[in-house]
């Protein structure tokens, strides 16, 4: 395996001086050489393709022009849209940044990737996505937003560019409001750190509205200077458009609150306590909400998703320039959703589609070089993926670990639970689920099928069941018709049996 010399001025900020990590580099490169690049069914025909993996922090599933939103700019995710196969109903499972990430890197429900659920320490002994890469031949490279306990490096990542983690700045004192004097709660006492976890000030102290540029940035670079013969794996982790709600760089006023439309399931409050009543993210604003503050918000959350498209088109740019395009899988996704005033609540923290749902998107060569002329596809195996294909598959986040290694022609570790999703991408399954699943710590459980979903608030002993086919804002709730009761028999009975089998800490007692 090639180790990376990466000479540009920015670069070498990032560039890793641990001996004990160039040594496990060594050994894994060494020793696992025989489940490397060339022990795979098609790697001696064709380099592993590059996998650029991009995840949003807090973006909403219908914030994509492409896909209905007539009110907001997202040039380069539409590209991706029209060029492959857009998930409609994409779950994260727990609607928290770590949880839904740990579920990511180690493509398991979040009972299973957290040592002491709730809690954010991923488990120890499960394989996780960068560690499986890394041992196929791939160079693994950690960008942006790091939420998770330790650092990528000990999580399978060779490298880091513009980390962004918790920490760094204990002598720098943060104010407690914002700029437009609302609290400052989000990312306080953040930093960028270099390879050496060194808080780079340089950067500013929490986030900051040149945020996604600074990543932008790492990830053009790590494309333009690594050597032309590398499989790179670019997990690239915006913080954007989580809050504190701030205008951009260069994009102040890009929209305007008076032309932004409400969430048609706009609420002033809502009208029981789910669980996150008083949490961090529903104290942002002033209770009953405000339309104009409201708005206000969305105006800056729309500003922000269109910056971090702005360097999503940059990525994709340097891709093609390097010649990297005609071989590269791009998937494009969030953490979560928001509520931002649907239902009443302003954070993800419910099983609501707006929060519970996160945006994803796959593109492969077949349609990302469709139109470029500098580049050309190759003819593609069995792997060839639908081009500007919707679908309503129910998928979880988890589901992607698995994906990624199915398209490389990685075996996928036993430790998986996830389910890869190349069947609905190449057009030969419909589904590869039945139900997904949604936790939030000991308050929500939910499970939701192809039309129906089923909330069930155990704290507070509420329950919702909501059609999500037919009433995809979820305003009726249609537990109390008695025409549905063998509908929720049904989905309470699956909800119980997935429970007890991935064994939920509250039915601790039947494990005994």
């Amino acid at each position: 395996m090639v180790l990376l010399a990466l000479e540009s001025s920015i670069l070498l900020k990032w560039k890793p001086v641990f001996l004990g990590f160039w040594i496990r580099v060594f050994f894994i490169s060494v020793f696992s050489a025989p489940l490397g690049a060339g022990a795979f069914a098609d790697s001696e025909t064709r380099a592993l393709p590059n996998l650029v993996f991009v995840v949003t922090d807090d973006q909403r599933a219908d914030t994509l022009g492409a896909l209905g939103n007539t009110e907001i700019l997202t040039p380069s995710l539409d590209r991706l849209v029209r060029a492959g196969v857009t998930f409609r109903r994409a779950y994260s499972g727990y609607p928290i940044c770590y949880a839904s990430r740990a579920q990511i890197l180690t493509g398991c429900n979040v009972f299973t990737a957290l040592e002491n659920y709730p809690r954010s320490q991923i488990r120890e002994g499960l394989d996780t996505l960068a560690e499986t890469l890394s041992g196929a031949g791939y160079s693994t490279f950690y960008c942006g937003k790091w939420h998770n306990d330790g650092n990528p490096l000990v999580r399978g990542y060779q490298h880091t560019a513009a980390l962004y983690s918790a920490g760094g700045a204990k002598q720098v004192k943060m104010p407690s409001k914002d700029p437009r004097g609302m609290p400052l709660t989000g990312y306080r006492g953040w930093t960028f750190k270099n390879q050496q976890n060194e808080a780079m000030l340089e950067y500013g102290v929490g986030l900051q509205p040149n945020n996604s540029r600074v990543i932008g940035d790492a990830v053009v670079d790590v494309i333009r200077n690594s050597p032309a013969d590398e499989s790179l794996f670019l997990h690239v982790n915006f913080a954007f458009p989580h809050d504190p709600r701030m205008w951009p760089e260069h994009r102040e006023g890009m929209y305007q609150a008076a032309t932004i439309s409400l969430p048609h399931n706009f609420r002033t409050s809502h009208d029981f306590d789910h669980g996150n009543q008083g949490g961090r993210d529903e104290t942002l604003l002033p209770k009953p909400l405000d339309k104009n503050l409201v708005r206000e918000e969305l105006a800056i959350y729309y500003a922000m998703v269109s910056d971090v498209d702005h360097q999503v088109g940059r990525i994709l740019e340097s891709l093609e320039e390097t010649n990297r395009l005609s071989n590269t899988l791009f998937v494009f996704t969030s953490d979560q959703g928001l509520a931002l005033g649907s239902h009443g609540l302003l954070g993800k923290q419910n099983q609501y589609e707006h929060s519970i749902r996160s945006p994803l998107v796959i593109a492969g060569p077949e349609g990302l070089c469709a139109n470029s002329p500098r580049v050309k596809t190759s003819e593609l195996d069995e792997k060839r993926l639908l081009i500007n294909h919707r679908v309503d598959a129910l998928v979880e986040l988890s589901d992607l670990f698995p994906t990624l290694c199915d398209y490389a022609g990685i075996r996928i570790p036993e430790s998986v639970e996830g389910k890869s999703l190349l069947p609905i991408m190449t057009g030969k399954e419909d589904a590869v689920r039945d139900l997904v699943f949604g936790v939030f710590t000991d308050s929500q459980r939910m499970v939701c099928g192809p039309r129906w979903k089923y909330i069930d608030y155990p704290l507070v002993n509420r329950q919702q069941l909501f059609d999500v086919q037919n009433d995809p804002s979820e305003l009726e709730n249609r537990i109390s018709d008695d025409s549905l009761r063998d509908v929720v028999s049904e989905l309470k009975n699956q909800l119980n049996l997935w429970r007890r089998k991935n064994r939920d800490p509250m039915l601790r007692e039947t494990f005994n």
